[in-house]
């Protein structure tokens, strides 16, 4: 019984660190990808999502406002990709994503089949924005990871 307990406390510690050490930066490269091509979508007027922009961001022309919200998603993209720009994401992403939840407040029968529960599919694809916010948080946390390692740690040894 102790051998099936050691068994599963290594597995679960080796799978623990696993995800400890490579989960952010998949995070950061998950939230890049879904920029870049939500954002590419737009340049090319192909997105889903540009009936709805348009007609939330009405005193914007579309044809110019969504290809330019297209290039800043992308450029949020590309600079998730690297360390040393995700400052930069995500200052870009504290200007784009509240216009994200607009639709809510400017239509919100596009987004609400039962107020304030039942969500359109449109609606939905908002809301999910708050998973974007809390993994650009945790992702914008790791720039300086390790000096809050070591504080932690030579605050834990004052203890």
């Amino acid at each position: 019984m102790k051998d099936n307990k050691a068994n599963f406390n290594k597995l679960d510690y080796q799978i623990s660190h696993w995800m400890y050490k490579y989960g952010k930066p998949i995070l950061r490269f998950a939230l890049a990808i879904n920029f870049i091509w939500f954002g590419a979508l737009k340049v090319v007027w192909d997105s889903p999502a540009q009936e709805l922009i348009a007609a939330t961001v009405f005193w914007f022309d579309p044809e110019i406002f969504i290809p330019v919200l297209g290039v800043w998603e992308v450029l949020i993209g590309i600079f998730m990709l690297s360390k040393k720009t995700l400052r930069l994401a995500v200052l870009l992403l504290i200007f784009q994503i509240p216009g994200t939840f607009l639709p809510l407040i400017v239509l919100p029968e596009a987004c609400f089949e039962n107020f304030p529960f039942v969500l359109t599919t449109e609606g939905q694809y908002i809301i999910k924005n708050l998973v974007i916010i809390g993994a650009a948080i945790v992702a914008g946390g790791s720039v300086r990871e390790r000096e809050f390692i070591k504080r932690d740690i030579q605050s834990a040894d004052l203890d």
